[in-house]
């Protein structure tokens, strides 16, 4: 092999060798990224005088009062994600919403369907507004 063969074929195994050395960089670049932090919506979560999705009793009843709302708030498509995946806890009979949602459209539209299902004085709405910046 001459000498100017040999130089590039080195040349193409060096150039080969940074760019594989590049994309495993960039790889690992991406997976060190942080995690998203929900550190501050899950804020109401450490407080143990607070119901949480954990406290959600196991009763038929209040399994199926949870199902209800979840549905009907689900089926309603002029509400937002935010809306939609709020946190409904039942607890005997009484519910408790939790989480954002858009507006305050959208916080009397959930707080109501939750009271259809169980009544006006058994729903404790901790829903905030966060509206979309």
């Amino acid at each position: 092999m001459k000498w100017h063969s040999k130089l590039t074929l080195h040349m193409c195994m060096f150039a080969c060798f940074l760019t594989g050395t590049w994309i495993v960089a960039s790889a690992q670049d991406n997976s060190q990224q942080p995690a998203p932090d929900n550190t501050k919506v899950n804020a109401g979560d450490q407080e143990k005088s607070k119901p949480t999705a954990s406290l959600q009793k196991g009763n038929p009843s209040d399994r199926n009062i949870t199902k209800q709302i979840r549905q009907s708030v689900m089926k309603d498509k002029s509400l937002s994600t935010y809306a939609h995946n709020v946190k409904i806890i039942s607890q005997n009979g009484t519910v408790t919403l939790r989480g954002p949602v858009r507006s305050d459209d959208e916080k009397r539209a959930v707080e109501a369907k939750a009271a259809e299902v169980v009544g006006q004085g058994k729903v404790t709405s901790e829903l905030a507004v966060k509206p979309k910046k």
